[in-house]
């Protein structure tokens, strides 16, 4: 008897409290039918339980103890021969000083406000380039397709990490070819693909891991849309990144960190070949 593979991972998260909602309640749901997967989750707390025993853990001589103490004592402690600095007094803003005092200021300032200049006139520059990402209900629709994914069961109609079957299985379901890189040497495994349905057009779902995490990667025909860069809000507790290239709009959807979902769609984009 042995447990399913493709249920190891979220069993050994379960069993440490990492999973999100989705899949705790897609690996509850299917312990209750697979005696293996219980016979295995019961395995990982009965070791667990052994692992706590006391006689195991090997407490550290009271010498090495207090070197250690000695040590963190002296690396907080400042020496005396590093000089102080006082803090510069905060530069007076112009409309605090009186007639050409006023001037002065503005030319004793004049790097700092240039400064400042380039920076706001740089980030209007970007929000007028840039299109705005605004909750619609298409966000909604991908969140809840993301869920629903991990809750009936229903991750991949192609269950395969070979680019090579999970590219051309699209073929005549769509109208498009996706790109679909293997990322596994980047952390991010492909796990196959599904056929999925946004703002009622049928859509291409490919998807990645990133260790106990599921990344959904919808991607459909962009139009006229342009977005080279990728945007990232958050929406109900998952993340969500948006971009377009090749004539395709991508949306990757998962729990994890607004951080590693970019650091995804920017791997996604270097190794994507139509």
């Amino acid at each position: 008897m042995s447990a399913c593979p493709d249920k190891l991972l979220l069993i050994h998260g379960l069993a440490d409290g990492e999973l999100d909602a989705a899949n705790t309640l897609a690996i509850e749901a299917h312990l209750k039918t697979c005696a293996d997967c219980r016979a295995e989750l019961a395995l990982i707390e009965a070791m667990r339980e052994v692992l706590r025993d006391d006689a195991l853990t090997h407490r550290a001589p009271q010498a090495l103890r207090n070197r250690i103490d000695a040590a963190l004592d002296a690396a907080a402690t400042p020496t005396s021969s590093a000089p102080r600095r006082s803090a510069p007094p905060p530069p007076r803003a112009p409309y605090a000083l009186a007639g050409g005092g006023a001037i002065a200021a503005h030319v004793w300032n004049g790097r700092w406000a240039s400064g400042a200049m380039v920076g706001i006139a740089a980030s209007l520059a970007l929000m007028i380039a840039m299109p705005q990402l605004t909750h619609t209900g298409t966000e909604d629709q991908l969140v809840q397709s993301h869920i629903r994914s991990l809750m009936v069961g229903h991750l991949t109609d192609i269950p395969t990490s070979n680019r090579h079957v999970v590219k051309p299985w699209f073929n005549g379901k769509i109208d498009f070819a996706p790109p679909v890189p293997e990322l596994a040497d980047e952390g991010f495994p492909l796990v196959g693909g599904r056929l999925d349905y946004i703002d009622d057009h049928a859509v291409a779902a490919i998807v990645y891991r990133r260790r106990l995490h599921t990344i959904n990667l919808f991607v459909r025909p962009a139009g006229t849309l342009s977005l080279p860069f990728g945007e990232t809000r958050r929406l109900e507790g998952y993340s969500l990144v948006r971009w377009t290239k090749g004539g395709l709009e991508y949306w990757a959807v998962s729990d994890l960190d607004p951080g590693e979902l970019q650091l995804f769609h920017t791997t996604f984009v270097a190794r994507a070949v139509p």
